[in-house]
């Protein structure tokens, strides 16, 4: 059987790999990037970690998968009728076709944020913030006034409790003077991790507070200057501000509307089977389900749909789409985690084994459990390489 997939995170990469163990099937991946990237490492990368915890080349992954043809494209357009999609390179027919193209940064439209704010969520946003990270301290001498996180969900939240640490490594290692660093968490909802409970917000908080961030709930970011934020009406002075907040579904279903029914947040509905309409499947992010954002939904999402194709292929009983919550744990600090699954929920170094065993099972979802371990390991690696091209801070 032929099957495209256009998608090369969480679950384009676990559907593949889950199609790939049939040697009859035939499955092209396309994805725009050569890299998968783990996304939940991000922030530790950002702040100074090895990069091999974040990304890892998609060649590598489907190296032992014949039957796995990659192509590097982005796919602008679908024609459901002749079964055929449109890239900015090459055209691609398909027989069953898997969607699973991720999110998208949105700034909401506020003023200044998409040239001012730096971000974490690639290889190119994370050096480009170190490499102004690096020229403050070592060609300026300068320790910023504020470094300013705007969104309090789990990547912000990990962020703040990661960053003063690397800020300090930093500061000695440039040899600057010694003095407080100012970290300030921006969020617009009355409570920092909004998506998990009462409970874990507060001590998400208490444990920011512990480590020196100065956490503002309920304030509005209304527009950013080179040197600024402004924030509910007061501005906060900083060259250093990192958006990690706003979230919108890939472009291309909007793009392609006219194919999809959308719900009012821009993602596709699509049935117990996860098929958008015949012969297509939606899948982790872009689809409208309620755990639709979280890693481990697009490997479930993947896992589940590559099944279904093979149960079809078979003639076997179709078996609905069921969520999976695993829980979540956020990071918060060396040694240090909240972890909760429904009522249950830990925190300090219990949450962080939590964290370690799931990040384990996260590589292994897409690696070998040996290189899963070894890319765990590279997260406990700090690095203070200096980058090599200053200038693409610019």
């Amino acid at each position: 059987m032929n099957i495209t997939i256009v998608g090369g995170g969480f679950g384009g990469v676990k559907a593949a790999l889950e199609l790939g163990k049939d040697s009859d099937n035939r499955i092209t991946l396309i994805s725009a990037n050569h890299n998968f990237v783990y996304y939940p490492s991000l922030y530790s990368t950002a702040t100074g970690h090895d990069h091999k915890e974040s990304w890892v080349g998609l060649e590598f992954i489907f190296r032992n998968y014949p039957n796995v043809r990659l192509k590097y494209d982005t796919i602008t357009s679908i024609d459901p009728a002749k079964k055929t999609l449109k890239g900015t390179k090459l055209s691609y027919h398909y027989t069953k076709l898997i969607l699973a193209l991720g999110s998208v940064t949105t700034y909401f439209g506020i003023e200044g944020l998409d040239h001012y704010a730096y971000g974490i969520k690639s290889e190119t946003e994370i050096r480009t913030l170190q490499k102004h990270l690096f020229r403050q301290m070592g060609d300026e001498g300068v320790i910023d006034k504020n470094y300013v996180i705007v969104g309090g969900g789990p990547t912000g939240v990990e962020l703040a409790g990661a960053l003063g640490t690397y800020l300090e490594r930093l500061r000695v290692f440039f040899g600057l003077r010694e003095q407080k660093i100012h970290i300030t968490l921006v969020e617009a909802s009355p409570r920092v991790l909004p998506r998990m409970s009462k409970a874990a917000s507060k001590a998400a908080l208490r444990r920011l507070r512990s480590l020196g961030v100065k956490v503002e709930t309920n304030k509005m970011v209304q527009s950013a200057t080179a040197d600024s934020l402004m924030v509910s009406g007061k501005p906060i002075q900083s060259q250093t501000i990192i958006w990690t907040s706003g979230v919108a579904n890939a472009p291309f279903f909007k793009q392609n509307a006219q194919h999809f029914t959308l719900n009012p947040r821009g993602k596709v509905v699509v049935d117990e089977f996860m098929q958008a309409r015949p012969d297509i499947f939606v899948i982790g992010d872009n689809a409208d389900t309620p755990l639709s954002g979280l890693a481990q939904t697009a490997v479930h999402d993947g896992v589940f749909v590559a099944r279904h194709i093979q149960r079809m292929r078979w003639g076997s009983k179709p078996v609905k789409h069921k969520t999976k919550n695993l829980g979540v744990v956020v990071p918060i600090g060396h040694n240090w985690s909240i972890y909760e699954r429904g009522s249950i929920r830990f925190t300090g170094a219990l949450g962080a084994f939590m964290r370690d065993a799931a990040d384990i099972v996260g590589h292994h979802d897409v690696l070998p459990m040996g290189h899963a371990i070894d890319t765990w390991r590279a997260g406990m690696r700090p690095r203070l390489r200096i980058p090599e091209d200053l200038s693409a801070a610019d």
